[in-house]
Formats: structure tokens, C-alpha cells, sequence
């Protein structure tokens, strides 16, 4: 009778600790009810406001994609004078995680600084004599929400973003991740598809922010001077502002950024992302979009193509309410095609490290960037036509017609895609 008692006591006290925790995370979810005279070009200031940042204006911005990105990026640290900072959630033993280590342990011997932040999770196949070498050449690594007692209220919240800023002048943002498997060109199942931007003027300044942030709340450093924050000249023409904040009892930058750009598209929303599982209220806005004449196209990969089915047939839970709004819809079955991007109106896009979900959207750290620059747009809708290509289109009339089996998958699966 005491064991009962016990144990009903420490079940009762673990329900309280999850309500306490699911209550200090919660927040209440943007209505998506936004209207406005003005076009998406005239609303950066709007926009970066809304999500606790900034416009700033004077940058250059080059697409990178798929593994040539890792060219760029070896060279860059490689050139590095003063300071390199790395952020990344998955690092797997291969190829190129030697490569990307090889550089960043050159440059730490010749006293370079060298700051690497990997997400205790996704990273933890990294091999620990490879961890120990970086560490002995120098370089400075801290793992994001590691197993412990002090982090059991925040062990969901993963660091998913991908950065690399470079003696604070340069900075890399986007989706591009350390396994072999973002190596190629993405053509077959064992070569990913992604997008990542190399980034030069004021804006770098905003991404050395963002890896601060949790580089800061990891180690408790701060790093100041030239070396890391030096004066940045304009060097272009593209505005850009960057979502990533998370502010306790409201929405994140990120969601706010991506619920908020579904409401101002007049013309085209084309969405490219490799998790798609929008809510109801972002169905709607979807559908609403649509209704108002816009080309609303969403590219993603099949269950074939994708490294998480599940996830696919958790969004395939509201594909037939997304078809019959109007909203047209692609999955890729060849490879995972895992970058995150969206263009509105052939003028303003979104790229960066988030998934179109609420793992992304609620839970992780995140970083997206919005561009105000119609060749960047352009460059990211010629990679959509490149992929839809050799994707298929689902229809309504096709989709009715799917089996029990799927039904089950689809229904199951989004019962707990808070977690995939």
C-alpha cells in the first residue's frame, strides 16, 4: 500500500513538472490575419519589426548549392585571419566531416580562434578522437543541450541552425549540414538537394548575433573587437533581415516570418521544403492566398526521396484540404531535396535552416533570412523549375483515390508531429 502511495505521489509530481515546463514554453500562435495596401517590397521594415530585428540594407548575397557549397566554404575558413565561428545541428563521421575539420584545425595551429557549436543530438555520431584532435589543435567546441540534469526542462529544444561567419566579414547561412550525404549534386538517393548563401556586408554583423546567442548560453563567453565585430562597409545593394529570436510567451521570429509572408503574397508564394506540415491557420492563410489570384506551389520530396517518411505522411494528413483550396502541390521522389526557401511576387525570399513545421516553427533554434532582391528570387524559383521537373504533381483527383493504408500512415504519423 505505501509502494501504491509512492508511486502515485511521484506520478503525480512528474504530471506537474511537464505542465510547469509545457506552461513556461508555451505561447499563443499569430492569427493570420494580416492586410495590407502595400506589396511585400514596401513591408521589410514591417517584417523585420514583427520578428525583433532589423532591415539592413547594403549587402551581397551568392547562392550556393548542393555540395559545391562546401568548396566555398573550405576556402573561406581556410583564408581566415582572426576568427572562424561554426554552428551546425547534424555532424556525422565521413568525408567530409574530415575536410570541414582538417581546415578548421589548420587555421586553429596557425591562432586563428576558432568557435565550433554542435547540437548535442544531431551531432552525437561525431567521432570522440576526432572532437579530441580539434580540441588539441586548439579549436574550442561546446555541444548544445547536452544530456544533463540542468538542461531535463529544454532536452526537446534542439540547435538547428547551420552558420559559419568568418573574421567577421563573411558569413554562410542556410541548410547545408556535415554528412557525406550533402556531398554530389544531387543525383541519386545518396546526394542530397540544398541551398545555403554566402553573405557579405552589414548583415554579417546580425549573423555573428545570432551564433552569440548560443554561443553565450552554452559557455557563458562574450567576444569583442575588431576580430569578430569590425566595421562593415556596404558592399551592394540587397536588403536582408535575419529571424531567429525566440521570446518567452510569444511566437518565435521565424514563425512570425513565415505565418505573417502568407497573408502579403499578391501574385506568387512558391515554398520549397523538405518537412512540410503547415497547421489549419496556415492552411487557410494558403488557401486564402489563392483565392486573392495568387500561384500558390509547394515542392517537397516524396516518402521515397525523404529521410524522415514519417514526416511525409504526417503532412499528407491535410493534402486533400490544401488541394481542394487551390493550392498546388510537388513531391520529389529521387533524393531528399532539403533546402528551405520561399519567394513571394518574384521580389522577396525566405532561406535559411527552417523546416515548414512545428518542431522548427515552436521548439528549435532557428535562423531565416529575408531577402529583398528580385535576381535572388529569381535564382531560387529557377531552382524550383529545375527539380519540379522530374516531380509529380499531386491532384485532387488523384489523391481521393489513395488507399486505407496511406489514410492510417497520414493520421498516425501527424498524431505526433510535434516531435518528428
Amino acid at each position: 500500500m505505501q509502494t501504491q502511495y509512492w508511486f502515485l505521489l511521484f506520478l503525480g509530481l512528474l504530471i506537474v513538472l511537464v505542465l510547469v515546463i509545457w506552461s513556461i514554453r508555451r505561447h499563443r500562435s499569430p492569427v493570420l490575419k494580416v492586410h495590407s495596401e502595400s506589396g511585400i517590397a514596401k513591408l521589410m521594415p514591417s517584417l523585420s519589426g514583427l520578428t525583433l530585428g532589423t532591415a539592413i540594407e547594403g549587402n551581397s548575397v551568392d547562392v550556393l548549392e548542393n555540395g559545391a557549397f562546401f568548396d566555398q566554404l573550405v576556402e573561406r575558413i581556410s583564408a581566415a585571419q582572426y576568427s572562424v565561428h561554426f554552428e551546425t545541428f547534424l555532424w556525422k563521421p565521413g568525408a567530409l566531416g574530415q575536410r570541414v575539420a582538417d581546415a578548421f584545425m589548420e587555421r586553429a595551429r596557425a591562432g586563428v580562434t576558432v568557435r565550433i557549436l554542435l547540437d548535442a543530438q544531431g551531432s552525437k555520431t561525431i567521432e570522440k578522437d576526432l572532437v579530441n584532435r580539434l580540441r588539441e589543435a586548439g579549436c574550442h567546441i561546446k555541444f548544445f543541450h547536452k544530456r544533463s540534469v540542468y538542461t531535463l526542462g529544454v532536452m526537446n529544444d534542439r540547435d538547428h541552425r547551420k552558420l559559419c561567419i568568418v573574421d567577421g566579414r563573411e558569413a554562410f547561412v542556410g541548410g547545408h549540414c556535415i554528412t557525406d550525404d550533402w556531398l554530389g549534386n544531387a543525383e541519386d538517393h545518396k546526394h542530397n538537394s540544398d541551398v545555403s548563401v554566402w553573405l557579405h556586408g552589414p548583415i554579417v554583423h546580425t549573423i555573428q548575433g545570432a551564433f552569440s546567442e548560443n554561443w553565450a548560453g552554452e559557455t557563458g563567453e562574450l567576444f569583442v573587437g575588431d576580430e569578430f565585430f569590425p566595421v562593415l562597409e556596404k558592399v551592394g545593394d540587397i536588403s536582408i533581415h535575419a529571424a531567429f529570436l525566440k521570446p518567452e510567451n510569444s511566437a518565435p521570429a521565424v514563425k512570425i516570418l513565415h505565418h505573417t509572408v502568407l497573408c502579403l503574397a499578391r501574385e506568387k508564394l512558391w515554398i520549397q521544403n523538405p518537412y512540410f506540415i503547415p497547421k489549419v491557420e496556415a492552411i487557410e492563410a494558403l488557401g486564402a492566398a489563392v483565392k486573392r489570384g495568387v500561384d500558390v506551389r509547394v515542392l517537397m520530396p516524396a516518402t521515397s526521396g525523404s529521410d524522415s517518411p514519417m514526416v511525409q505522411h504526417a503532412g499528407h494528413r491535410h493534402f486533400e484540404t490544401m488541394l481542394k483550396l487551390g493550392v498546388r502541390l510537388f513531391e520529389y521522389p529521387h533524393t531528399l531535396l532539403h533546402q528551405k526557401i520561399m519567394t513571394v511576387d518574384g521580389c522577396w525570399s525566405a532561406v535559411g535552416s527552417t523546416n515548414f513545421d512545428d518542431r522548427s516553427f515552436d521548439t528549435n533554434d532557428e535562423i531565416t533570412l529575408g531577402i529583398l532582391d528580385r535576381g535572388i528570387a529569381a535564382q531560387f524559383d529557377a531552382i524550383f523549375e529545375k527539380y519540379v521537373k522530374r516531380a509529380e504533381e499531386i491532384t485532387l483527383e488523384q489523391w481521393k483515390k489513395r488507399g486505407i493504408v496511406r489514410r492510417v500512415k497520414a493520421n498516425a504519423a501527424y498524431l505526433i508531429n510535434d516531435l518528428l
